[in-house]
């Protein structure tokens, strides 16, 4: 197989553009830095397709391996032919492969090696190539051998009929047909082990569906129904077209003393060494498909709640609620520092409220603290009344935010956070999380574990190792579209920089500690363990503010310097100009910029990038997201009427809609029939997550907390 070619097929890109991709991952590159710096080698490939090639050619390439394992395998056994050799070959699949490899694959002793061992391959062959007159009881006789326990004709039979099943079975053909029948025509079944037993899977207590629609949360749900032994799940498969099939392509002739024999065998080879096999592949690429879909979800998911916005340059008082241990409070600086903690007992069973405010008004004061971000776990909407009616109290203008805290009691029980707040009991350390993720998401949550920030759906029952590959590309991807600030990052942020791992993300921090703040790039470069490749991949992705040289302070990579330099000498500007703002439009001067590409030695597309960085240095992506709703009052779910509008902000989205805060502690179910009037596969299509999306009460049930809107607004 042309690996290139496949590949750029699957991409739609050019073979060229694959080839030099590969080189480059071959050579150690990293996504990010592939992406962002060598646009001309790539033909300008993006991220999203570098991932996807790189996990192409790592399949491919495994794909390539087992071939030549199983080519070697049947060659050291004598058997292999031109055409079984062009079939290997030519498979594209892994599945495909082991199917034409399954005859001759060493195998354990089956009924059909006994009988071979028996002698009676021969009579397998009479049957099969149906070529004789005598009845079978016949010529079965001549096969008896008592020494190797064929007493009878029928015993003969019957092991000749194993080794025939086993043929069928084998057959790389008849199983690719009837895989691709089952998965097209078949239905999948589930009922409950215990019909009496309430569980949240009283849909599938007594379900069938067509296997070619089933929708990736049922099957993910139907697993974990399976798992948790409350389903029981089958396969129902075409079996009467499955049985024409068979018996077309195996039965050669019409011949009375062979056929009856034939038929059995057939349905013997499906149901005892087919079908089982089948509904394992099937069940497995369902699983496998769904999880994929789950996963690239949960990414798209996972980008946007880390590329929401952060709220800068405003002092947090962070809050996480609870009831009997008290509500934990924290307040940062702008800059994440941790200036104050407390705890407070407005909640049952104490009820110091008016102590409570007491306390928050002092701190609000005292650290000029514009921002509250609050918790929504336990106690937060009894909290939520508290600040709102203390706001009302005081003269500062205070607004507050209520932050999704999942992960927060993940993060604070981690080593990481023991070390970075020694003194502080997991409440202090939760609280700080509150604040600081809402200053500043990305740095936050890069903390914690990607599949704990509650964007997931069944991501306990996914490939773990596929989940946590793809988010870790996720993370990757965000970390270095947005930059990091060298001299304030955390080793959690750190360590997600291109070229940068565990390791010397520690190493910059203790540099960091021990010799003060970095003042160039290049001062990297005496990090112990950093070396010239890891300074390579990292450097563009590093920013320092107030630096020696300006250019330190925007993602033009330093190999380009020169080439920024020079372009700034052409018209008239030097480094110092990047600071001031003086460069917003130099674009416009450029009159060829083919032309200028040549002279100053760079690409085209590489000069854009320096031009646009030039021109708005440091840019933060995520200025273009939504901006977190801020709010001074309190709505709770009895206020809710159907037809009330609101706004809202998309938590999570999922396969059959979007979860959607409109600040009441319950989040509110969109389902997807209710996103537009046009016909969309997924609710992505419509939204994503931290979107501000106009909403309509459907529907409020506050016995089950659920809460039905819809974005169809005038049309529910």
């Amino acid at each position: 197989m042309d690996i290139t070619k496949q590949i750029a097929t699957e991409l739609s890109v050019r073979p060229a553009q694959v080839d030099a991709a590969i080189k480059l991952l071959d050579e150690g590159n990293t996504v990010p830095f592939i992406s962002r710096y060598r646009k001309e080698v790539t033909g300008g490939l993006n991220d999203e397709q570098l991932r996807a090639l790189s996990e192409r050619l790592t399949y491919l390439r495994n794909l390539e391996e087992k071939k030549a394992t199983c080519l070697a395998s049947i060659e050291e056994q004598g058997l292999l032919t031109e055409e079984l050799k062009k079939a290997i070959l030519e498979a594209t699949t892994q599945v495909a492969v082991d199917d034409l490899y399954r005859p001759y694959r060493p195998k354990r002793r089956t009924r059909a090696t006994i009988a071979k061992e028996k002698g009676l391959e021969p009579l397998a062959n009479i049957i099969i190539l149906q070529m004789t007159d005598k009845s079978l009881d016949e010529e079965a006789k001549a096969f008896l051998n008592p020494e190797k326990e064929v007493n009878t004709p029928e015993e003969a039979i019957a092991g000749a009929c194993d080794i025939i099943a086993e043929s069928i079975s084998d057959d790389a053909d008849y199983r690719t047909w009837i895989r691709e029948k089952t998965f097209k025509n078949g239905r999948i079944i589930s009922k409950a082990k215990d019909e009496k037993a309430e569980s949240v899977y009283e849909n599938y207590y007594d379900y069938d569906e067509a296997i070619a629609k089933l929708p990736g949360h049922r099957i993910l749900a139907l697993n974990r129904g399976e798992k948790e032994k409350i389903l029981k799940v089958s396969i129902e498969a075409p079996v009467d077209d499955i049985s024409n099939y068979l018996q077309k392509k195996v039965i050669i002739r019409d011949n009375a003393n062979t056929n009856q024999a034939l038929i059995a065998t057939i349905e013997d080879a499906y149901t005892r060494l087919i079908a089982p096999s089948i509904e394992n592949e099937i069940r497995g690429n369902l699983t496998e498909m769904a999880e994929d879909g789950a996963i690239k979800v949960f990414g798209k998911n996972l980008t946007q709640l880390l590329m929401q916005p952060p709220i800068a340059g405003r002092n947090v008082l962070g809050w996480d609620p609870a009831f009997r241990t008290g509500c934990k409070i924290a307040v940062v600086d702008a800059t994440g520092k941790v200036l104050d903690t407390t705890v407070v007992y407005p909640t049952a069973p104490q009820n110091k409220v008016e102590e409570t405010k007491k306390v928050i008004k002092a701190l609000i004061k005292k650290h000029n603290v514009s921002l509250i971000s609050l918790g929504n776990g336990t106690a937060s909407r009894e909290s939520e009344q508290i600040i709102v009616d203390m706001l009302k109290e005081i003269p500062e203008k205070v607004e507050y935010i209520i932050v999704n805290e999942a992960g927060a009691s993940v993060y604070s029980a981690s080593k990481l956070a023991t070390e970075e707040f020694p003194n502080f009991d997991v409440g202090q350390r939760s609280a700080t999380s509150m604040a600081r993720r809402l200053q500043d998401p990305l740095a936050e949550l890069v903390k914690i574990d990607p599949k704990s920030v509650g964007v997931g759906q069944y991501q306990h029952d996914m490939n773990q190792k596929k989940l946590d590959e793809t988010l870790a590309g996720v993370v990757e991807t965000c970390v270095n579209a947005v930059g990091v600030d060298l001299n304030t990052a955390s080793a959690s942020l750190l360590e997600y920089v291109s070229g940068i791992n565990k390791t010397l993300a520690k190493n910059i921090v203790t540099y960091r500690e021990e010799n003060g703040r970095f003042n160039s790039r290049a001062e990297l470069k005496k990090v112990p363990k950093l070396g010239p490749k890891a300074f390579e991949q990292c450097a563009g992705f590093m920013r320092i503010s107030g630096g020696k040289n300006p250019l330190d302070a925007t993602a033009v990579h330093p190999e380009s310097y020169d080439a920024a330099k020079l372009l700034l000498e052409k018209l008239g500007f030097d480094t110092k100009d990047i600071a001031t703002g003086t460069l917003k439009e130099i674009h416009k001067s450029i009159k060829d910029i083919k032309a200028l590409s040549t002279e100053l030695g760079v690409g085209e597309m590489t000069l854009e990038d320096i031009i646009k960085e030039l021109e708005k240095p440091g840019r933060d992506p995520r200025e273009d997201m939504p901006k977190p709703i801020l709010k001074s009052d309190v709505l709770e779910m009895k206020d809710l009427k159907p037809g009330m509008r609101l706004k809202g902000t998309v938590r999570n989205v999922i396969d059959f809609g979007a979860f959607i805060d409109i600040g009441v502690h319950q989040d509110g179910l969109v389902h997807i029939s209710q996103m537009t009037d046009r016909y969309i596969k997924h609710p992505l299509e419509v939204v994503s997550v931290g979107d501000i999306v106009d909403v309509e009460v459907l529907s409020v049930d506050e016995k089950k907390s659920r809460i039905a809107l819809t974005m169809k607004l005038g049309k529910s």
